[in-house]
């Protein structure tokens, strides 16, 4: 799975099961920790979670293991990373204390992963 693919299968995984507020940001160039950033908004911790179980399981049946998980436990800003693309599901205040679009705002936003 190229990284285009693989941004938007997850982008439809999310959107799929009720995220809030899914967006791209195409970071390559900017940084080198990934290409990509998957950031959607999740209604409560266990929606939260649900939404990051989603997007776990269906990469792993595509063949796809994420490199590390953080913050599944508190479920306020799990990360899920894929190396080339890194999945943040924020709740809502965690989602606008730490604005990532605003910080990342050079990146592409919202177009699969390609500025």
């Amino acid at each position: 799975m190229d990284i285009k693919e693989k941004v938007e299968f997850i982008k439809d995984l999310l959107e799929d099961k009720k995220g809030i507020d899914v967006n791209v940001l195409s970071v390559e160039g900017l940084t080198t920790i990934a290409d990509s950033f998957v950031l959607a908004t999740g209604t409560s911790t266990p929606h939260i979670k649900s939404l990051a179980d989603e997007v776990e399981e269906k990469m792993r049946e595509k063949g796809t293991q994420p490199l590390r998980i953080e913050g599944y436990r508190t479920a306020k800003w799990i990360l899920i990373d894929y190396g080339d693309v890194i999945v943040h599901i924020f709740n809502e205040e965690s989602r606008k204390f730490y604005s990532l679009e605003w910080l990342w705002a050079d990146a592409g936003k919202d177009n699969g992963g390609n500025k």
